[in-house]
């Protein structure tokens, strides 16, 4: 692919676009991210919060652990982080400076002033808004269909910004239309390794050092940890406990920033920790590294064009194909091989529920990475699966358009119902 085809570019900027840091789950630090801003909009710490979240915010950020809080979980801590002590230049980092004594002063906002949660359902799957009040004065900013997409900034009755929000689509994104599978493995055989090096070196620094620091320390239900004992030189299990294990600590309050793909920690880590274990393990260069991983990070935002960046369908299981497919660039086998696998893995998983964001992401990122891992010794044992296999299509293109319809759409109501049941008592 020359540097010409506009689909390098395309390519290059989706990497960029994708693989952000981000300090904790993605969703509890959106609704920091909206609070800091509404905060430093209004001008003052507020002394009321009204917080306005579709029910996939809520799922998201119900049962986890926000990081620099001192173990706070959910909405109100996510909220009360951000008013406080958040820098919402940082964005996704917003939380990522905070002191000891501002999360003293963040379980004082908490226990003194009043924050309001509402459910909404204005059209979005993924939706927040927070208004902060002080006295007369409100500021309210909203956030639409990703993490950072602010669509609304209003100071009482001064509107600074607003942005049309019609159907949930994510403007101001690259178009991924543009993705395929053959596409990615040319761009990856033939990508200037500089175009793309910083976010790359980014995401194997970051996402391995929490990985490590999972498998280490005590988080969550230590999947990680639990999976390595007695596998410690079986490196299937090693590339699916190191993924677990970043989970683990990411779940429960690690205070180490990750590198993302399609607005998901998990997937960020799972799409990109077992390709490099995999090529340490190997002894394999940087370059062919990074090749490898621009197929695996691609692979899953491609899956996850079709589902979108909330749903019932869990996450891991694309960022798992795409770890597999990673590999199986790595082994050298082109496109059939990664196209081969990547059907593989998601007949095998696809289904999965996501009930949210907690401890238990980490088991299902291991069982996934275990799926991506089943689809290419399928493929290296001349094994697939084919058009007519359930799901599978013929191709992969029409495979995977067919889980992104099955996800969006035919798991629409699965993805009420767990959240009526997350709701309940």
């Amino acid at each position: 692919m020359d540097k010409k085809d506009p689909r390098y570019q395309a390519y290059v900027q989706i990497l960029k676009e994708e693989l952000l840091p981000a300090m904790g789950c993605t969703e509890p630090i959106a609704i920091a991210y909206a609070a800091a801003k509404a905060a430093g909009v209004l001008g003052v710490t507020p002394d009321r919060l009204l917080v306005e979240v579709s029910g996939n915010i809520i799922k998201n950020v119900k049962s986890v652990v926000v990081p620099h809080t001192g173990g706070l979980r959910g909405i109100p801590a996510a909220a009360a982080a951000g008013a406080v002590a958040g820098d919402a230049d940082a964005e996704l980092e917003v939380i990522s400076n905070v002191t000891e004594d501002q999360i003293r002063e963040i379980q004082d906002f908490l226990d003194t002033k009043e924050i309001e949660i509402r459910h909404v359902d204005n059209g979005h799957i993924f939706d927040i808004a927070v208004t902060a009040y002080k006295g007369s004065d409100e500021a309210c900013v909203r956030i639409v269909d990703y993490h950072t997409n602010i669509v609304l900034v209003r100071r009482n009755d001064d509107v600074q910004l607003e942005k049309e929000t019609g159907e949930s689509r994510e403007s101001g994104l690259t178009d991924r239309s543009c993705l395929s599978m053959e596409g990615i493995v040319e761009f990856a055989d033939s990508v200037d390794i500089e175009d793309v090096r910083e976010v790359l070196e980014r995401q194997v620094s970051y996402n391995m050092a929490i990985a490590e620091e999972g498998l280490s320390g005590d988080y969550g239900a230590n999947i990680g940890s639990t999976l390595m004992l007695g596998h410690e030189y079986d490196i299937k299990y090693v590339m699916r406990a190191y993924a677990a294990a970043g989970s683990d600590a990411r779940m429960n309050g690690c205070e180490l920033p990750v590198v993302i793909n399609s607005g998901s920690g998990n997937q960020g880590i799972t799409a990109s920790v077992p390709v490099v274990v995999y090529s340490r393990a190997r002894n394999r260069s940087t370059e062919d590294l990074y090749r490898a991983l621009c197929v695996s990070n691609l692979v899953t935002a491609h899956l996850k064009t079709g589902i979108g960046r909330l749903s019932a369908y869990c996450g891991a299981v694309s960022a798992g194909a795409g770890a597999g497919a990673g590999i199986a660039y790595m082994q050298g086998l082109g496109v059939d091989g990664v196209a081969h696998t990547t059907v593989n893995a998601i007949a095998i998983d696809s289904g999965i529920v996501c009930d949210g964001a907690k401890a238990s992401c980490a088991g299902k990122i291991s069982m996934a990475v275990e799926a991506g891992l089943m689809g290419l010794s399928m493929y290296n044992k001349g094994n697939n699966f084919f058009g007519g296999d359930g799901l599978v299509k013929e191709g992969i293109e029409k495979t995977i358009d067919t889980v992104g319809r099955l996800a969006r759409f035919g798991m629409k109501e699965t993805d009420e119902e767990i959240i009526r049941l997350m709701m309940e008592d």
